[in-house]
C-alpha cells in the first residue's frame, strides 16, 4: 500500500554539489488529487524548518529528485509523483553512536529484549532526535554481548531489533529481537494481531460507557503533518483499518482513566482515537489535550489543572502490558510496566479533586 509520506525525516539542507553517491533523506509520494504545484512551494509545505532560499539552494545543486530526475525549483508537482531530496552524506539517523544510557531491562534472554521506556525517550533516531534514543542505548547494549548474537541484529535499517515502537512522551513496554529469526516471529505476531498490548490512558471528560470500541481508519492529517486523523470508511478508502477496545477503570469527574487494547497498531492510534469520540488524553499537546478541555471556569480550578499539567508534563499515556510467544520457546510470556511516578501522582490529584471538591 502507498505511503503518501514515507522517510519523513526533519534535517538542514546542506550546500553540496551533485554526484552519483547520493542518500536519500526525504521521500514524498504526492497524493492522487494534488493539484499542480512548485516542487520547491510542496516541500516547504512538508519539511520542517526548510527556508525556500535552502530549497531552492538544492534544486541548483540537483539534489531534488522527481520520479528518479533531478529537477528545478519551479518544476509542478503532480498527483502520484515522487519527490526526494538527496544528499551526499547519509541521513543522521543512519550514523549511529552507541551510547551508555542506562535502559530498564524487564526481561532478556539470547532471543528477545523486554525494556520498560522511560517518558521523553525517543526510540529511534530521526525528526531532529540524532542521539539519546533507545536505539543507540540499545547499539551499545548489543556491542557488548557476544559476538554470536550481535552478528544476527537487524541492522540493516539502523534500528537493531526493532519490532514496534511507542511515542517520545509515552512510557511503557518494548520487545526488541536480538536474532533475526525473532525478528521474522515476532513482526508476524504483530502482523497477525496476536500479541497483547494494553495500554493505560486518562482522558478528558467522564465517558458514557464503561467499556466500547473505536473503530476508523487513521491516516496522515491533510491540513497539520504532524498529527493523525480518523477518516470515516466511506471516505475514498482513506488512511489504514485500526481498531482500539477500551474501558473504565476509574472516573474522577472532568477526567477517566481507561485501559486501551490494541487490536492493530496504527501511529498515534490511542491518541487519535480517544480524540476522536471526545475524550483526548489529558496534556496530549499535539491533539490539544494540552488545554482545559473539560470543568468549571473557577480561577481555582484552572490553578489546579495547571499543577497537574506540571507534575505531568506530557500525555497521560503508558504501556502497561505487553504479552507475546516467545520465539523460542513458544511459550506466551506477559509482562506488566507499573503506572510510572508522573502519572500516578497526577491521579492522586484527581482523586482528592473529584471526592473533596466536585462533590
Amino acid at each position: 500500500m502507498k505511503n503518501n509520506m514515507t522517510n519523513f525525516k526533519e534535517e538542514e539542507f546542506d550546500d553540496t554539489s551533485g554526484n552519483d553517491d547520493l542518500y536519500e533523506h526525504f521521500r514524498f509520494v504526492a497524493d492522487k488529487g494534488q493539484n499542480p504545484l512548485r516542487v520547491d512551494k510542496y516541500l516547504m509545505n512538508l519539511i520542517e524548518k526548510a527556508t525556500r532560499n535552502k530549497i531552492q539552494k538544492a534544486a541548483v545543486n540537483g539534489n531534488i529528485h522527481v520520479n528518479g530526475v533531478a529537477v528545478k525549483s519551479n518544476y509542478k508537482v503532480k498527483g502520484g509523483d515522487v519527490v526526494t531530496v538527496l544528499f551526499e552524506h547519509p541521513p543522521y539517523e543512519f550514523l549511529l553512536v552507541p551510547e551508555d544510557i542506562t535502559i530498564d531491562i524487564v526481561y532478556e534472554d539470547d532471543a528477545v529484549l523486554v525494556v520498560n521506556k522511560p517518558p521523553g525517550m525517543v526510540v529511534h533516531p530521526g525528526h531532529g532526535n540524532y542521539s539519546g534514543t533507545l536505539i543507540n542505548a540499545l547499539t551499545f547494549h548489543f556491542e557488548n554481548l557476544p559476538t554470536s548474537t550481535t552478528s544476527s541484529i537487524n541492522a540493516e535499517n539502523n534500528r537493531p531489533g526493532l519490532v514496534h515502537r511507542i511515542d517520545k512522551d509515552t512510557s511503557g513496554l518494548l520487545v526488541i529481537a536480538k536474532t533475526e529469526d525473532a525478528m521474522t516471529h515476532l513482526a508476524k505476531q504483530f502482523f497477525d494481531k496476536t500479541t497483547e498490548r494494553e495500554y493505560i490512558a486518562l482522558v478528558w471528560g467522564n465517558l458514557e460507557e464503561d467499556e466500547g470500541t473505536i473503530e476508523g481508519n487513521i491516516g496522515r492529517h491533510p491540513k497539520n503533518r504532524l498529527q493523525n486523523t480518523v477518516y470515516e470508511n466511506d471516505v475514498e478508502e482513506k488512511g489504514k483499518p485500526a481498531v482500539t477496545h477500551y474501558k473504565v477503570l476509574e472516573r474522577l469527574g472532568y477526567v477517566t482513566l481507561v485501559s486501551c487494547k490494541l487490536e492493530t497498531g496504527r501511529t498515534h492510534q490511542i491518541r487519535v482515537h480517544m480524540k476522536y469520540i471526545g475524550h483526548t488524553i489529558f496534556n496530549d499537546e499535539r491533539y490539544g489535550g494540552e488545554k482545559i478541555l473539560k470543568g468549571t471556569t473557577f480561577t481555582k480550578y484552572k490553578q489546579f489543572v495547571d499543577n497537574c499539567f506540571k507534575i505531568l508534563p506530557r500525555q497521560a499515556l503508558h504501556a502497561r502490558t505487553l504479552g507475546f510467544v516467545h520465539p523460542v520457546t513458544n511459550e506466551f510470556m506477559r509482562f506488566e510496566a507499573p503506572i510510572p511516578q508522573d502519572i500516578e501522582e497526577c491521579l492522586e490529584k484527581w482523586r482528592h479533586y473529584s471526592q473533596h471538591v466536585i462533590e
